[in-house]
This record gives C-alpha cells, sequence and structure tokens, in this order.
C-alpha cells in the first residue's frame, strides 16, 4: 500500500479511536431497552397481550455512535415497540399512542424517573438522569398488512426485507382519529438489517485475541467495528464540527449512513473506503422524491424534509462538498507542517505532528482479524 495512503488510514484509525464511546455505554443503552421491554412484558402490563417486541434502533444499534461535542449532550437512543398481536383494525392511531403512553408513565414513575415524559408527534421520550445522559425515544406500531408488504416486494425490494415492515401512529396523519387501514408505513428494522448486510461486505476490527474467530450468536453490531460502521463515524463527526453552530439543517444522520450503506464497496482500508464513499454518495440521490428511500421501502424518504425548506437539502450538498475536500486533502496534511490543526478543524481532534512519522499512528490501527459476523442481536421482549 502506498506510504501515505496508510498514514491516512492511520489518521483516520485514530481519530475514529478518539470518537469511540465505552463498551459500557452501549451495554448500558442494552440494558434500557431490555428493562422497557419486560416491563410491557410483565402481567399488569396494558399491552401484554398484544406480544409486545422491542428492537433498538439508530446509532446504538447500528454501532456508529460517536461521543459528542459537547459533554453534556445527550445520547439519543431509539427502539421500536411492535404489538404483534394487534392491527390497525382494531384501534385508532391515538388510542394506540396514548395506550402506549400509558405504560410509559407508568414506567417512568416505577424507575423514579423525575423528568416528564415527552410526547414526539410519533414517539414518547424518556429521560435518564444519571451518570449518563440517556433520552430513549420509543416507538409503538403494528405489523404492516400483507398487501402493503407486497407492494414493497412487487417494486424491487428484499422480501425478508419487505416483511419487517410496521404501521406507525403520527400525530400529523388525517386520519389519525380513524379506523383505517390508512396508517404510515416505515421500516426501520429493515434498514437496520440492510445496513448490516452491507457492514459484511468489509472486514471487522473486533478487539479478539490474535487468531480467534467469532462465531457466537450474540455478539452485537457494535462490537464488529466493520470498516462501514468506522467510515459512518468519520463522515457523522465531519457534520456536527460543520454544522456545531447552526444544526438545525444539518444533513441528519440516516441520510448519511443510508448513503455511505450504498456507496461502501466492500474497502478494507479505512482512507480509501471513505474517500471512495464520498465520492459515491450522490449517485444514491434522486433528483425527485424520494430523494434518499429507504432500500427496505421505497416509498419511505430520509430526506422528506428536502421539500418543506429548501435549505436542508443545499445544507447536504455543502457538506457533501466540504467533506470531500478534506477526505481529498488528508495525504496534503501529512505531507505539510499542519497537521493537527486541520485535524482539530475538520473533526475538532488533535493530532501530534509527531505521531505521524510512525507506521501505525497507534495499535487500534493494526490488522484486524477475520470474523465470521454472525446475526444481528435478539430482541428483549
Amino acid at each position: 500500500m502506498n506510504t501515505q495512503i496508510q498514514y491516512a488510514s492511520d489518521l483516520l484509525n485514530f481519530v475514529v479511536e478518539k470518537l469511540d464511546i465505552p463498551k459500557s455505554l452501549y451495554e448500558k443503552a442494552a440494558a434500557r431497552h431490555r428493562s422497557l421491554g419486560e416491563w410491557l412484558c410483565r402481567d399488569s402490563s396494558l399491552v401484554k397481550d398484544f406480544n409486545p417486541d422491542i428492537r433498538p434502533q439508530g446509532s446504538f444499534r447500528f454501532g456508529t455512535v460517536n461521543r459528542p461535542l459537547d459533554e453534556n449532550e445527550e445520547y439519543d437512543l431509539d427502539n421500536v415497540c411492535l404489538l404483534q398481536d394487534l392491527s390497525k383494525s382494531k384501534l385508532t392511531q391515538r388510542q394506540l399512542k396514548e395506550l402506549y403512553g400509558k405504560e410509559i408513565k407508568a414506567y417512568a414513575d416505577a424507575k423514579g424517573i423525575l423528568k416528564p415524559i415527552e410526547e414526539c408527534k410519533r414517539c414518547w421520550r424518556l429521560h435518564y438522569a444519571d451518570e449518563v445522559n440517556f433520552h430513549l425515544d420509543t416507538l409503538p406500531c403494528v405489523p404492516e398488512e400483507q398487501h402493503v408488504i407486497n407492494r414493497i416486494v412487487r417494486l424491487g425490494v428484499d422480501a425478508d426485507l419487505a416483511r419487517r415492515c410496521i404501521a406507525i401512529t403520527d400525530q400529523r396523519h388525517p386520519e389519525y382519529d380513524a379506523i383505517t387501514q390508512n396508517w404510515l408505513s416505515s421500516n426501520p428494522r429493515g434498514f437496520a438489517a440492510w445496513f448490516e448486510s452491507r457492514c459484511k461486505l468489509g472486514r471487522t476490527r473486533m478487539a479478539l485475541n490474535e487468531g480467534v474467530r467469532a462465531s457466537v450468536e450474540d455478539v452485537p453490531p457494535y462490537e464488529w467495528k466493520t470498516t462501514l460502521q468506522r467510515s459512518v463515524q468519520v463522515l457523522k463527526r465531519h457534520r456536527d464540527v460543520m454544522f456545531k453552530n447552526h444544526s438545525e439543517f444539518a444533513p441528519i444522520s440516516m441520510i448519511i449512513t443510508n448513503l455511505a450503506g450504498h456507496a461502501y464497496n466492500g474497502e478494507a482500508d479505512l482512507f480509501e473506503a471513505i474517500k471512495h464513499i464520498v465520492a459515491r454518495m450522490p449517485d444514491f440521490v434522486r433528483s425527485t422524491a424520494p430523494y434518499v428511500p429507504n432500500p427496505a421501502d421505497y416509498a419511505e424518504d430520509y430526506a422528506d424534509k428536502w421539500k418543506t425548506d429548501a435549505r436542508y437539502e443545499e445544507n447536504f450538498w455543502k457538506w457533501h462538498s466540504a467533506v470531500s475536500a478534506d477526505i481529498n486533502r488528508i495525504p496534503d496534511w501529512i505531507r505539510g507542517r499542519e497537521l493537527s490543526q486541520n485535524t482539530v478543524k475538520a473533526f475538532e481532534i488533535s493530532v501530534p505532528n509527531s505521531m505521524i512519522p510512525k507506521p501505525k499512528i497507534q495499535a487500534a490501527a493494526q490488522k484486524a482479524p477475520s470474523i465470521i459476523i454472525p446475526s444481528a442481536s435478539k430482541p428483549w421482549g
């Protein structure tokens, strides 16, 4: 491998190591999901008879969480609660939302969560106040109808992904108070399965003893540390730094994660992977809505806000231009005398110049053993 490319990859691996959160935080997040799932399945639960199934979603599931720029910032947890034995024909969206809200309020009271629960447009939000600042957005939903799943498959989505589609509540829906089949469809579980399959194109960097292969079912995705996961971490950090003073119209993480998953082509080297991901990202942005569709449901647009305010799309392309320029300039940073200044400017991470001449910036950038990645971790509830 070209020496400059190797140095660039070592630099980016160093950045990721600085962004990574401790394994204990992932485990604490998993405990939050597990605790809520156990609560919903207790004998006196209002939703127990509907067979609740809790699945973590978002960056904690994907293994792409970064330390926040502001140490006082809350970590965002997301999960989906699928009431497997309930259907759209049994109640309105409002009735489901309020029924679920009663259980969330009871859970908060039982666990001593003092800050009031917050009703969002689609979900309920719990604010935890302990040594780690978490807020949990939990989304109630019911299984999607088979005819909707069939439609998604006819559009070209893999049947295994399409069957994970759900029907969700949304206060803005015109039939929020009606018993109707016309609910919003979403497929966060399908997207997670798709993203995990894209991660498996590359090798992992799991912290295993040399020569050991992992073939245990319960290895969670956050321990995989694939090149794609690390690429998403770098791209999200660049976004966070660029928009830290005006984050309202910044590109959302789901757009970055979606496009990176599409653009990733199995590159093992982190610098080469990010450089090629950024170059290929525009190929997967459509010119008309849905602009950035969910690969598990083409009608679900992660860039739906682009239609409501032009600044959302404008800022995405501004960010894409900036991150493309910065990534491609990394070899120049290494050859120059202002490596640390440039790294701070792009990622708010300081790298001493004295580290650059070494073949490896740190041990974390060493070649990782191959492992066999199993399926995603099991649900709670």
